[in-house]
């Protein structure tokens, strides 16, 4: 089988020789520290961030659709001194990062987020002329050869978006930050009512382009709406303002073809999955173990009606052979028995994790594919 046919019959619950073995990728400072434990530069240049050839880890595909604001923000750097950075980024954020301990593009810390580019219903007004789903800009000339346009031909599965690309709560809080829009959920809703509807038709338009000439395999809705304990809306918000979006692009996907539709978020976002499987989503990802997004009660909870992926637990992995082990074997055999699940690592591999126990990750992952 290929790795598009072990992954599209597999999220159908079908019978497979054995689910696509995925990774979500790696810190900077972890790629650091596997090269001075021994790994060997050739892993990194066969690597990329959904597949790592030298490791046998294998890959999924995406459109190369910029889904961001054209033109970009102007960067602009405000203030920089030996620590760190104050500095408007391309999507128009405020924000102060750490320079220090930044290693091949990844930071040690999450910046710190100041001011966003909507403040009022004027600046949505004017943020909405950089949203032109129809600018040409938004796909390269000579996308068509950057993809397998033929299914029948095609190794990976494709995805209609790049990886953390489109997303309601997601885009939304990028314009006006997670304090702006929690507080506009009560405070100005129909502000929010008119960004949704805006991101929705943004969504469809950019999905109409692509599968006009292409047909894909699955969407990815990036949302990261959870914190440890819980979502950041609550179910009645979420129902209020992103259900009816969500089935208005489910919809449009399922009639073009595009029946697999996976929904993205760290954090605990269990409160909310009944209404994503009535927003249409199929599958749930990386599901957070520190979080208690435990795959196993999942399963027991929602049977066949949702597929998962993800779930191993980044920081037993970290721990050694006997904790990798039994993390694998406790979760990956039972899970994959009774389909509909793709096992991860339940975010990018972190420093913690040396090489000797990622090789030794592998190792048992294997076996409990076979």
């Amino acid at each position: 089988m290929t790795t598009r046919e072990r992954f599209l019959r597999t999220l159908r619950f079908e019978p497979v020789d054995r689910p696509p073995n995925f990774e979500l990728g790696y810190w900077g400072q972890t790629v650091e520290r596997w090269l001075q434990e021994g790994m060997p530069q050739e892993a990194v240049e066969s690597g990329g961030f959904y597949g790592h050839a030298y490791f046998g880890i294998e890959r999924r595909d995406f459109v190369p659709l910029n889904c961001g604001p054209i033109p970009p923000f102007e960067r602009e750097v405000m203030e920089e001194t030996e620590r760190h950075i104050l500095y408007r980024d391309e999507q128009g954020i405020l924000r102060k990062a750490l320079k220090v301990g930044t290693v091949r593009g990844t930071r040690p810390s999450m910046d710190q987020y100041l001011a966003f580019p909507v403040q009022t219903r004027a600046d949505f007004q004017r943020l909405k002329k950089r949203y032109d789903s129809a600018d040409p800009r938004r796909l390269p000339a000579d996308w068509l050869t950057r993809v397998e346009c033929d299914p029948d031909r095609r190794e990976a599965p494709l995805c209609l978006v790049p990886n953390a690309a489109l997303g309601f709560y997601s885009q939304a809080r990028r314009w006006m930050g997670t304090e702006g829009l929690s507080l506009a959920f009560y405070n100005d809703p129909a502000l929010v009512h008119e960004m949704m509807d805006f991101i929705a038709d943004f969504t469809i338009a950019l999905a109409d382009r692509v599968l006009a000439e292409v047909q894909v395999d699955y969407f990815n809705f990036f949302e990261d709406l959870a914190f440890k304990s819980g979502p950041l809306l609550s179910p009645e918000t979420f129902r209020i303002f992103l259900l009816p979006r969500y089935q208005r692009v489910t919809e449009f996907l399922r009639a073009r073809g595009v029946t697999q539709i996976w929904f993205d978020s760290d954090g605990n976002f269990e409160v909310l999955i009944p209404l994503l499987l009535e927003a249409g989503v199929t599958c749930i990802w990386p599901l957070e173990a520190a979080a208690g997004m435990d795959p196993r009660s999942l399963r027991r909870e929602y049977g066949r009606d949702l597929a998962l992926s993800g779930g191993l637990d980044k920081r037993e992995i970290a721990k050694g052979k006997k904790e990798i082990e039994r993390e694998i074997m406790d979760k990956v055999p039972a899970l994959v028995a009774k389909g509909g699940y793709i096992p991860t690592l339940d975010h990018s591999f972190p420093p913690d994790i040396s090489y000797p126990n990622f090789q030794y990750y592998l190792e048992v992952k294997r076996r409990a594919l076979a």
